[in-house]
Formats: structure tokens, C-alpha cells, sequence
């Protein structure tokens, strides 16, 4: 069992940067591939990007790659999504996903679900 809270919440201005961060529970967090997602008002829940177990691989969507990085702190149980460049169309709630075994894009194919955290950019 995962339990995952994120944090990092803000509004920011186009252009700026935000770290959102993902705390689990759950001693086998590092066997986990993590993700992240997000939703914005009236649209379904996108992939952003994943990492492996590892740490070693990552993988974006094109609308983020160049901008955002994700990263893990095995140490810590923690999942990061640094931010920058931010536009008004990243705006949306964050989500953090875990599963088991290999990075996916689909959000079906995780298990464990963030309760999420809003970010907004303003232009």
C-alpha cells in the first residue's frame, strides 16, 4: 500500500518556475515508478511525466519537455516536478501516481492517486 500527498501549491506568472513535491508512505516506495498528471477545468486528466523505480529513466510529454523535470529522493520517499517557463496552459490541478514495475502514460495504469494541488499560472 502507497499513500501520496503532494505539496507546492501556488499561482505564479508566466515564466516563473514552481516545485511541486510528493511525499509517500509505505516502505516499498522505491520499487515504484512514479508519475505525474494533471487536470485542467473541463478537460480529462493528462500525463505530464513519469520516473522509473530507479531513478534512472525518465519520460515527458511534449507539451513540458524542455521545461519540467521530475526526480526522486529514494532517501526522503519523495517525488519532485520542478517547473519552469510555466504558461497559462499549465495551469491545472497536479497529480502524483504510483505503480507497480515499469514507467507507463497512461493514468489507468497506475494504482495510487495524490489528492492533488492546484497550480495556476497568470499572464
Amino acid at each position: 500500500q502507497v499513500q501520496l500527498v503532494e505539496s507546492g501549491a501556488g499561482l505564479v506568472q508566466v515564466g516563473g518556475s514552481l516545485r511541486l513535491s510528493c511525499g509517500a508512505s509505505g516502505r516499498t516506495f522505491s520499487s515504484y515508478a512514479m508519475g505525474w498528471f494533471r487536470q485542467a477545468p473541463g478537460k480529462e486528466r493528462e500525463f505530464v511525466a513519469a520516473i522509473s523505480w530507479s531513478g534512472g529513466t525518465t519520460f515527458y510529454a511534449d507539451s513540458v519537455k524542455g521545461r519540467f523535470t521530475i526526480s526522486r529522493d529514494i532517501a526522503k520517499n519523495t517525488v519532485y516536478l520542478q517547473m519552469n517557463s510555466l504558461k497559462p496552459e499549465d495551469t491545472a490541478v497536479y497529480y502524483c501516481a504510483a505503480r507497480k514495475g515499469f514507467i507507463r502514460v497512461g493514468s489507468r495504469e497506475y494504482d495510487y492517486w495524490g489528492q492533488g494541488t492546484q497550480v495556476t499560472v497568470s499572464s
